[in-house]
């Protein structure tokens, strides 16, 4: 059960006593003593929904009310934009990814924010690969099939993502690009939810999402069919799936990361403070379970300086590739 008001203030009260003895800054005023808002630029269900809701529920015992509001649209862009603009206060933060914090400035001709300056980073929480995954009545079983399949088939082909703009729509140019299959079809939704949804219901017979428990779930069952996991190594919630590279299309590498960002500007003090609750969260074995389950790899130590670093290094990678497939915005 969430802890009272007088028990929140008497643990900010040691445990900020705590953080001072021990070196870290902390806040010269109490913190937090309002609801935090969180944003997630994604529609309810989706992977980067999923871990944004098991940071808040971790969270809510030391900082108390946690609002989230999902606010999909535009890949990401909607949602992140709203942060972009809020208020360096320490209240609003977006649960942002590849797709919101490198893509969508990479690729947008004005993009309504600039993620390097318009945003502290607080910590990455973990990595979300993209797969290839087909309609069961898609007849392939394996990728080397599935791309003879699309090479003699390219018109007859859509792909389902999370968004345009998305690491999902720039997962499956990047496969397009690699197979020679310019001709397939891009389909946006709000998000990776009501995609898998339409796999699963056989609407489209392709996408290139992201692997989360949903998904895993319909492969399971047999409704669906991952072909790789596009990712160096494979995943702990799905070791008996090959990455890409294993089947035979390498290059095809692309995940998200998902993380913790707020305002620029923000005090470092409540950064840091939030990383310190957030490393804590994370190193407990219920939180990697859940995450693995969820189709997630779990990074246990990050924090502001990781967390920019991370966005720097992938507009390094994606900059030159965004370049070479001609991704653009649609």
């Amino acid at each position: 059960m969430p802890m009272s008001l007088l028990g929140r203030r008497q643990f900010l009260k040691y445990g900020l006593a705590a953080a001072s003895a021990a070196g870290l800054p902390v806040p010269a005023f109490a913190y937090p003593d309002r609801p935090i808002r969180l944003i997630v630029p994604f529609s309810p269900g989706g992977a980067t929904d999923v871990a944004a809701r098991l940071w808040a529920d971790k969270m809510k015992p030391t900082l108390g009310t946690v609002v989230i509001e999902n606010k999909g649209g535009g890949g990401g862009v909607i949602g992140a934009t709203e942060v972009a603009r809020s208020q360096p206060d320490g209240y609003t933060f977006v649960f942002g990814n590849t797709s919101t914090q490198v893509l969508i400035p990479a690729i947008m001709p004005k993009p309504p924010y600039d993620a390097v300056k318009d945003f502290a980073g607080v910590y990455i929480m973990c990595l979300s690969p993209t797969c290839i995954v087909v309609h069961e009545s898609v007849p392939a079983r394996t990728l080397t099939e599935f791309i003879a399949y699309a090479k003699a088939n390219p018109t007859k082909l859509s792909y389902g993502t999370a968004g345009a703009g998305t690491m999902t729509n720039l997962s499956g140019e990047l496969f397009k690009h690699l197979i020679g299959t310019p001709e397939i079809t891009h389909i946006p939704y709000k998000g990776s939810a009501p995609g898998v949804t339409d796999l699963a219901a056989g609407h489209i017979p392709m996408m290139t999402p992201n692997v989360g428990g949903p998904l895993l779930q319909f492969h399971r069952a047999g409704t669906v069919r991952i072909l790789a996991i596009a990712a160096q190594q494979r995943m702990k919630a799905a070791p008996d799936i090959p990455t890409a590279i294993e089947a035979g299309l390498p290059g095809m590498v692309a995940a998200n990361f998902n993380g913790l960002f707020a305002r620029a500007g923000t005090p470092r003090p409540i950064l840091d403070q939030i990383t310190q609750l957030t490393r804590a969260a994370m190193a407990e074995d219920e939180v990697q379970k859940s995450l693995i389950k969820s189709g997630f790899e779990p990074i246990l130590d990050s924090g502001p300086e990781e967390a920019s670093s991370m966005v720097a290094d992938e507009l390094a990678r994606w900059v030159p590739i965004i370049k070479a497939t001609g991704f653009k915005m649609e």
